[in-house]
């Protein structure tokens, strides 16, 4: 492969809210340059490979892909748009030498806009705003567009960036228009807006060599890869290197394999530049952070860093009666190795070890993120059990604070009422309100991190499915004293067994069940949510008793409520102190962390904590 003249090289970062279009619009910008042949059959969303992403239909994991148009070279990485994984867009974005800002014209500058943006504008990238969706009917580019000049002023844009490029899209039909009222087929105005808005890189191609690494990956064949951007220098194949981690640390290497990024595959490289993003393999003890220099002249760039976490939950062995019976991964070592080998690839995410040799600490940015680490290992065989979240509260000048967050819902006015007194009980304070149009409202709360815990299958509930919630972490605040946590008790076996009909049938005036006939079941394990504040031990393997003497009336008709199935995420926003999620490749089971009914702590009322 060739290298690339630097002026015709652009490297590109795409940001954007969750759902604004991302992935979509680079599966447009890949097709239209040809990384496709004609006959080629493509799924939507090409560069979400991972099962997860392409399930939940979000991108959890930085991409990269490039494309070439009229002779340019444009290096493209797609970020994750979700807040708990904005750990991987604030890594990659320091590859980038400007960033696409993706705005849905109906939904407006949301949260994690706010978000992407400001980490954009702190490393002073230039922007190109992308208006996209403008063929929704509820479309309002501009509006949309003042709004998102609006947050360029909040955040304290430089006069140079707030003066950006408006290209106006329809992603999914690869359209881009530089005005809203010209005719467009493809993605021209697009490709022109980068071409001009983005200058190429920088950085001296005779400087003694320094690459930053921004990700790692394994390969099944060659290792450990380090992935990152070429800051000063040239780098070659078999080159003597010197790493440079944290603290002091420095060690020799040789570099084994260069490869470039061309469409969305690898390819070798024989040498790169500065301003090239690569990656190299040859060196198993890299991680993110770390610095490839020159041997004779090592200098180190500036380490990544992201936000503190602001969520930790204990993850356990699993030591229930099941254990073991479907997993391949069950033991403490394995568990630990798996966590601390997930910490090393993501930044955002911390292991601590705890005085229980067979319990850890994980730190995260929020549930979903620890819930897709848990269905990733469930995925790949581990057992494991995890306790209810909690947030991460520090000290500082000897005074107890908790981490904030700011909440943006769009729900109908019926609903807001509702919504707006369970927010209040957990804490949240309005601070403001606005009239979307067509009976839809949008409210904002600031509010302790600790009472968005377990609020948003209840807001689902309120909203009957139709409300929009959307949060983002709002910095630190004084501690707030105890929340209300669950106010229901569950509904905990007493025995081991297998579930009948009979028996799930008399327990149904009782509260909401999770299993249905015919699941295995043990002492202690949790088979649904009680209706009053207590706990309730029941035998749920109970069958009728059959005699030969024949009743007047006929038997009941036993009819089962569809039990409520739950998700981890969903487990995880259920429990309460004394309870774990179970998660195993085959299921997802709720139980007590005592599972013995006469030795466990009898709950009498809803805890605070």
């Amino acid at each position: 492969m060739e290298p690339t003249p630097r002026e015709k090289l652009r490297n590109i970062a795409i940001i954007a809210h969750v759902d604004h279009g991302k992935t979509t619009l680079v599966d447009a910008m890949l097709k239209q340059t040809g990384a496709f042949r004609t006959n080629e059959a493509v799924q939507a969303r090409v560069m979400d490979s991972n099962d997860l992403e392409r399930e939940r239909g979000i991108t959890i994991l930085a991409k990269h892909a490039s494309v070439v148009w009229e002779g340019f070279k444009i290096n493209i990485i797609d970020t994750p748009g979700h807040a708990d994984f904005g750990g991987e867009g604030e890594r990659t974005l320091r590859m980038a030498d400007g960033c696409l800002l993706l705005v849905d014209a109906a939904e407006g500058a949301l949260p994690q806009t706010r978000f992407v943006l400001g980490k954009a504008i702190e490393l002073g990238l230039p922007l190109i705003v992308v208006i996209n969706k403008i063929d929704r009917k509820d479309a309002r580019p501009d509006e949309t567009l003042n709004e998102v000049f609006d947050l360029f002023v909040d955040l304290d844009a430089s006069e140079e960036q707030a003066d950006f490029t408006t290209v106006y899209a329809i992603g999914k039909d690869g359209i881009a228009k530089s005005e809203l009222g010209d005719e467009s087929q493809d993605l021209r105005p697009l490709f022109e807006a980068i071409r001009d808005a983005v200058p190429p890189p920088t950085g001296d191609t005779e400087a003694p060599l320094q690459l930053l690494v921004h990700n790692t990956l394994h390969d099944d064949y060659v290792g450990r890869l380090a992935i990152g951007r070429v800051r000063a220098g040239k780098v070659v194949q078999r080159q003597k290197v010197a790493l440079l981690g944290e603290g002091d640390a420095v060690s020799r290497h040789e570099i084994g394999t260069l490869w470039g990024f061309e469409k969305m595959e690898r390819v070798r490289l024989d040498s790169a530049v500065a301003g090239d993003i690569v990656a190299v393999s040859g060196i198993d003890a890299v991680k993110i952070g770390d610095t490839l220099a020159d041997p004779e002249q090592p200098k180190a760039l500036e380490r990544i860093s992201v936000e503190e976490p602001t969520i930790k939950v204990r993850v356990l062995v699993n030591t229930s009666p099941f254990a073991g019976q479907s997993g391949k991964f069950v033991t403490s070592r394995q568990v630990r190795d798996r966590l601390h080998k997930e910490a090393e690839r993501n930044i955002a995410l911390r292991v601590e070890d705890t005085e229980e040799t067979e319990a850890f600490d994980v730190y995260g940015r929020g549930e979903l993120m620890l819930s897709i680490l848990a269905e990733t290992m469930r995925r790949e065989g581990y057992e494991l059990a995890m306790g209810m979240p909690q947030v991460v509260i520090k000290e500082e000048d000897g005074e107890k604070l908790e981490p904030l967050e700011r909440v943006v819902i769009d729900v109908d006015e019926e609903h807001v009422g509702s919504i707006t007194q369970a927010l209040g009980e957990r804490r949240g304070q309005m601070v403001n309100m606005a009239v979307l149009g067509a009976g839809r409202q949008r409210i904002e709360f600031e509010i302790p991190s600790r009472g968005l815990i377990g609020f948003r299958s209840q807001f689902l509930t309120m909203s009957r499915g139709t409300g929009l919630l959307y949060t983002l972490f709002g910095g630190w605040t004084p501690y707030l004293g105890p929340l209300l946590r669950r106010k229901n008790g569950a509904i905990v076996s007493d025995r081991k067994g297998t579930t009948t009909p009979y028996a799930l049938f008399n327990l149904q005036p009782r509260g909401v069940l999770f299993l249905g006939s015919g699941a295995p079941i043990y002492e202690g394990q949790i088979l649904g949510e009680h209706t009053r504040p207590n706990a309730l031990d029941v035998n749920a393997a109970r069958e009728k008793k059959l005699t030969n003497i024949r009743a007047a009336g006929k038997d009941e008709n036993t009819i089962l409520s569809t039990p409520v199935a739950h998700t981890i995420e969903s487990a995880l926003d259920w429990i309460d102190q004394d309870e774990l999620v179970e998660i195993t490749p085959d299921a997802i089971r709720i139980r007590k962390k005592v599972l013995a009914c006469n030795r466990r702590p009898r709950r009498d009322g809803p805890k605070k904590g």
